[in-house]
């Protein structure tokens, strides 16, 4: 059961970092590749500061492990997973389709999670159980074939490096539609009703812990590529209850 002060403190870690991130959005920030070769803005490394200043506040004693400045009391009962800008490509470019993931870990599971579109000014927060959407519960829609299926995914480019690009493409040709409307912005499309697929071939805990409380709370099913524990992955399917069985079989059969 979360309590509804962890409830209120999620909410106000997304929109304290949202009015950082909105404050530099389009204002031509400067770029910096980190060792990975991976985009990084001073809206990243800032509105993570700030989320681990009000974390240390309120929660001295929980863990953080954040995308920019990776962790602090790792061994904490209660550890708190920080993506402050999951799209920094998307931000540089000037669209808006990006958002800060927010996940709750309790014993290294996820009980609380939030996807915040600082632009769009929308909210999805879930705990397994339920997901709202700006305060209202939302739910993943049910398609029963593929043919009516909406397909997303980050980057189709990434199938080739790291699955059987064969396999997806495959999938691709079966569904109705297949669009590109990746990051955790996919995600909030699934969750939200608008879509029915979403896969990313590879993915950190920051991309995907908060994702998992939300999806499950929306009613559809998560794990990794092979089908398995998505906490463990390093890889996402997500889909609707209907749908998640078929893709898992398409991309690994």
């Amino acid at each position: 059961m979360i309590s509804k002060n962890l409830y209120s403190f999620i909410k106000k870690l997304a929109r304290e970092s949202g009015d950082i991130i909105r404050s530099y959005f389009r204002q031509g920030v400067e770029i910096e590749l980190k060792k990975d070769h991976s985009p990084v803005t001073v809206a990243d490394k800032r509105a993570e500061e700030h989320m681990r200043k009000l974390i240390m506040k309120i929660y001295p004693d929980h863990g953080i492990l954040g995308e920019e400045f990776g962790w602090m009391n790792e061994n904490a009962e209660f550890q708190w997973v920080l993506d402050p800008i999951d799209g920094t490509k998307s931000f540089i470019c000037g669209v808006p389709l990006f958002g800060t993931l927010i996940a709750l870990l309790r014993k290294g599971q996820p009980v609380l999670g939030a996807l915040n579109l600082p632009i769009l000014k929308e909210l999805l927060i879930g705990d397994n159980n339920q997901t709202r959407l700006n305060g209202k519960p939302v739910v993943c829609r049910q398609r029963y074939t593929l043919e009516e299926a909406v397909l997303l995914t980050t980057d189709h480019t990434a199938f080739i490096k790291y699955e059987n690009e064969k396999r997806f493409d495959d999938l691709v040709n079966e569904v109705g539609m297949y669009r590109t409307w990746g990051d955790c912005y996919g995600y909030y499309l699934l969750a939200s009703g608008y879509a029915d697929i979403m896969i990313d071939p590879i993915m950190y805990p920051w991309d995907i812990l908060a994702l998992i409380p939300i999806i499950r709370g929306a009613g559809g099913i998560i794990t990794d590529h092979k089908g398995n524990d998505p906490v463990t992955g390093n890889s996402i399917i997500a889909a609707s209850r209907t749908l998640h069985s078929t893709v898992v079989h398409y991309l690994n059969s």
